[in-house]
């Protein structure tokens, strides 16, 4: 089971770097806030469409959850206002290593912490590697 959730994060991770060569053109011809727009627009559609075939009739309403938990929402945007200027001028390799240093970077801190409510998940030797591994290609990618 852990090897197929791998292997759709991989993918999903995939389907990141299509959307950042996709809205830098995008942002190029109408502007990085409507490119963002339109990504959000089309995947709240499809969303919608979505939640009306699978999602539950009987979940609880979002409107009951702690403000904080939709606070999230407000960091896509940013995300994909960050990606839309800053692939065309980096490129989509080194903006998704970018990318990827800050996440694992403050993944490690979550889960160390278990913040958010997730499950606690020490700091090792070993997830320091990881990151710094990222953190030597993201230079060694700048210098090339």
């Amino acid at each position: 089971m852990q090897f197929l959730m791998i292997f759709f994060v991989v993918l999903g991770g995939a389907g990141l770097s299509v959307e950042a060569a996709l809205l830098g053109p995008l942002g190029a011809e109408v502007g990085e806030l409507w490119a963002t727009f339109s990504i959000f627009g089309v995947g709240a559609a499809l969303t919608f469409i979505l939640m009306l075939f699978f999602s539950p009739r009987n979940s609880p309403s979002f409107f009951a959850q702690p403000s904080w938990t939709l606070t999230g929402g407000v960091l896509g945007p940013i995300y994909v206002v960050i990606l839309t200027i800053a692939t065309p001028a980096i490129g989509i390799a080194m903006t998704m290593i970018g990318i990827l240093a800050g996440q694992v970077a403050k993944s490690l801190l979550i889960d160390h912490y278990g913040l958010f409510g997730t499950a606690h998940r020490r700091i090792d030797t070993k997830r320091i590697v990881a990151l710094l591994f990222i953190v030597a290609a993201l230079v060694l990618m700048a210098q090339s």
